[in-house]
């Protein structure tokens, strides 16, 4: 197995994007592939749901290819690009929830446990993450997983600073408990 070290690495995913900027579908294809999974695991995190997860990161991708231009440089890619997701997948939970709302009200929860024990690709923690509750959830996940601070995160979710420290409170309750009965 051939073995890079983080330099280059990091010089190599540079020439992917210069690539891509410059049009490069096969460097785009390869810069998907190497971060494909951290952007679903991110989707999936955020909006508890296989088949949204996937559209969410199929999304995300299409907007990689139409904004990587923007992509400056100042910050590592993968920062840029979990922002992306991140952005993305929680906008696409906005515009499913305003639907849902319209035909039924209710408090989304997370998934229930059938449907965490039937989705490949889940385990440990996040099988536990994806069945918070949704504003938990998402607090939990950009806060803890992702490295958001709870002034951007109430930002970005429209809610107010101790909301956000409340709801990341309840779901390490909610996690720790959880966790003890597994």
């Amino acid at each position: 197995m051939l073995h890079v070290k983080p330099e280059q690495s990091q010089l190599c995913e540079a020439a992917l994007i210069k690539r891509v900027k410059s049009g490069d579908q096969a460097a785009y294809t390869l810069l998907c592939e190497l971060h494909i999974k951290r952007v679903y695991g991110i989707c999936l995190r955020l909006l508890a749901d296989q088949s949204h997860a996937e559209d969410a990161a199929q999304e995300v991708f299409v907007q990689v290819w139409h904004k990587v231009a923007q992509f400056d440089g100042r910050s590592q890619f993968s920062t840029w690009l979990y922002s992306v997701a991140s952005n993305v997948a929680i906008n696409y939970l906005r515009k499913q929830k305003n639907w849902l709302q319209k035909v039924v009200s209710i408090e989304h929860s997370g998934m229930d446990e059938q449907s965490v024990n039937d989705c490949k690709g889940l385990n440990g923690l996040d099988k536990l993450i994806v069945r918070l509750p949704e504003r938990a959830r998402m607090v939990f996940v950009l806060f803890a997983i992702e490295g958001y601070r709870h002034e951007e995160i109430a930002e970005q979710l429209g809610m107010a600073v101790g909301s956000s420290k409340s709801q990341y409170h309840r779901a390490r309750l909610l996690l720790q408990e959880w966790y003890k009965n597994e």
